[in-house]
């Protein structure tokens, strides 16, 4: 079975965001990052990561429930002219992200390196959107975070460890940066549900049954735990991006993340590294162009038609979807239209079926 997918066109859809934000109670500086947030990630993942507007209806139920708080206080707990410790009050985790991001900037523009730490903060998207924030200021942008438990540790049955996942963004010369946005699992939920809802197999090596069986099976994996990249090597680097946001905050880590629908625990990591300490920004960018020629100039393995570099795909997939418009899942369209009837909102999109 196919899964049906809507066109829909980007500017109306940002606009639309950014309409229900405001109809959910966020100020216009709050709307404006959280729209960015959801709408970079809606043309840069695939439908089935779970990032995009489809969070729309989810942050709704949580500022409605009172999980989430628009107008929290983003607090800086101490600093130093590299360092910040940030409080996020239970704020929204894509409003926190990006200031924190900017802040880690303005460090970085005096002590070459700036770090925030985030604590108490609340779902963020992709990791990617904050990230790219430091390119707009000639710096390499790294962004991680912790989530919930949804992976086991290498050997182990249940989730400890989360998604956990990481964002580092690069300029180059080039039509776009280099851009690495990933999970440490093999795969998430959200594209199980997908392989589940198109009767697909899925890879041996995304999840595990409840008792610890691995699966080709997305139904019987869905209660289970997720694996790791690379076996022990993503469980590693999970459980270590866990001690760099939130055991080094005092906020959340392993099985503390999402355990409180009111108080999601969730921390975070931003970097931003000045370019320009190291180097001129043209020469690093002259630098990035090259390495980029290396590593597409490699003999192609049989199969493959060409080689790509973090980032490229999501580069094209943007230019796709603002020339073509976006495709949103035909259940994530009708829940939009649901949302702007419950928010008293119009929602301006016509049912165009593309797939």
């Amino acid at each position: 079975m196919g899964i049906t997918l809507i066109r829909v066109p980007v500017d109306a859809l940002e606009d639309f965001t950014y309409r229900a934000f405001r109809a959910m109670g966020l100020s216009e500086d709050e709307a404006r990052r959280c729209t960015r947030g959801l709408i970079e990630s809606e043309l840069h993942c695939l439908p089935g990561q779970g990032q995009g507007v489809r969070r729309l209806p989810v942050y709704y139920e949580r500022i409605k429930n009172g999980w989430i708080v628009p107008g929290a206080p983003f607090e800086i707990v101490k600093e130093t002219p590299a360092l910040a410790l940030v409080d996020g009050h239970n704020g929204l985790g894509s409003v926190i992200a990006q200031k924190a991001m900017e802040l880690a900037v303005q460090k970085a523009k005096v002590s070459g390196v700036g770090t925030v730490v985030v604590r108490n903060s609340t779902h963020f998207g992709s990791s990617a959107v904050p990230a790219r924030i430091a390119l707009e200021h000639d710096c390499i942008g790294i962004a991680i975070t912790n989530a919930g438990p949804e992976m086991a540790p290498w050997g182990g049955c249940t989730g400890v460890v989360g998604t956990n996942p990481w964002g580092i963004a690069a300029p180059t010369g080039g039509e776009f940066p280099v851009v690495l946005d990933i999970a440490l699992t093999t795969a998430g939920k959200g594209m199980m549900r997908w392989y589940l809802r198109e009767g697909k197999k899925m890879p041996l090596d995304w999840a595990l049954t409840p008792d610890g069986q691995e699966t080709d099976d997305p139904a019987a994996a869905m209660d289970g735990a997720l694996l790791g990249i690379g076996g022990h090597k993503g469980y590693g680097l999970s459980m270590l991006t866990d001690v760099l946001t939130g055991v080094l905050s005092g906020g959340g880590y392993g099985l503390m993340p999402y355990s409180d629908p009111a108080h999601q625990d969730v921390s975070h990591l931003l970097m931003a590294i000045d370019i320009a300490w190291f180097m001129p920004v043209e020469e690093f960018k002259a630098r990035m162009d090259d390495f980029v020629r290396m590593c597409k100039s490699a003999r192609l393995r049989p199969g493959f038609s060409e080689i790509l570099v973090p980032g490229e795909i999501d580069y094209r997939r943007e230019q796709e979807y603002r020339r073509d418009g976006a495709r949103l899942d035909a259940v994530v369209f009708d829940e939009l239209a649901q949302l702007a009837q419950t928010l008293g909102i119009d929602f301006p999109f016509e049912r165009e079926v593309v797939s």
